[in-house]
């Protein structure tokens, strides 16, 4: 009798591991067919920061991802595709179970056009090149540079670089301190800024941005407004020195 319940223990214990894995290859199963069900199959594509392109343009630059398993969907793929393009300075592409993937982008804004030719090339604020257009945008000019090369998704390549440079770093203070500068000749060390067609600010780069700083260019435009003056030449020395005269060079 003792026998045959030792016999009965041992058949029982060779059993319970061959349940055991039958256990799990089952759950690991339903587990793999519920990953792979519809249930995760993509069905919303979300964009967030756009401001140039729609998410629609977007998603199609990216290859969208609808309707498949979002497990198998290559959002580095996805990313790398969209940095091809020069308006996109940085990309993230994340699944956000269970069926949404979000497409997180920061696109370079034009800041400024460089006639070239009978076309114009548009910049941003790094000098990267984004584009080149038949239309003349609405975006300051930048003239008298030597253009060596304009790849694309690239910087800009000029002879001039120290001052491209330093106008560079002026058309960003001309964002922050809400002035406009309608064309910008850099061909020399100083440069003209023009504000209004036949009124035109010379200067140094590093003048011209320390008196937008210091409120000062922008008091001698107040005034010159009060007084029904839009023509002449404001030269901006160092210190906030200005001298003015009603001639245009």
């Amino acid at each position: 009798m003792m026998a045959d319940t030792q016999e009965k223990r041992k058949k029982k214990r060779r059993r319970n591991p061959l349940v055991r894995l039958l256990i799990v290859i089952v759950l690991i199963a339903g587990v793999v067919l519920w990953l792979t069900s519809s249930f995760f199959d993509v069905q919303h594509v979300e964009v967030e920061n756009n401001r140039f392109y729609t998410s629609v343009q977007i998603i199609e630059r990216a290859g969208s991802p609808m309707w498949q398993n979002i497990f198998t969907v290559r959002v580095n793929q996805m990313r790398d595709a969209l940095l091809e393009d020069p308006y996109m300075r940085t990309v993230r592409v994340r699944r956000e179970l269970p069926s949404t993937i979000i497409i997180t982008v920061e696109e370079r804004v034009e800041t400024a056009i460089v006639p070239y030719a009978e076309r114009f090339i548009v910049i941003d604020n790094y000098g990267i090149v984004l584009r080149e257009t038949n239309a003349e945008l609405p975006l300051p000019r930048l003239v008298g540079m030597t253009i060596k090369a304009m790849d694309a998704g690239r910087p800009l390549e000029v002879e001039e670089t120290g001052v491209f440079s330093e106008t560079l770093r002026l058309l960003e203070i001309m964002e922050r301190t809400n002035m406009f500068f309608s064309e910008i000749d850099i061909s020399n060390v100083v440069v003209r800024a023009n504000i209004l067609d036949n009124l035109v600010c010379v200067g140094t780069p590093e003048n011209i941005m320390a008196s937008m700083l210091s409120g000062g260019l922008n008091r001698i435009l107040y005034n010159l407004y009060n007084q029904n003056i839009d023509r002449g030449t404001i030269y901006v020395g160092s210190d906030d020195y200005f001298a003015f005269s009603g001639m245009v060079n």
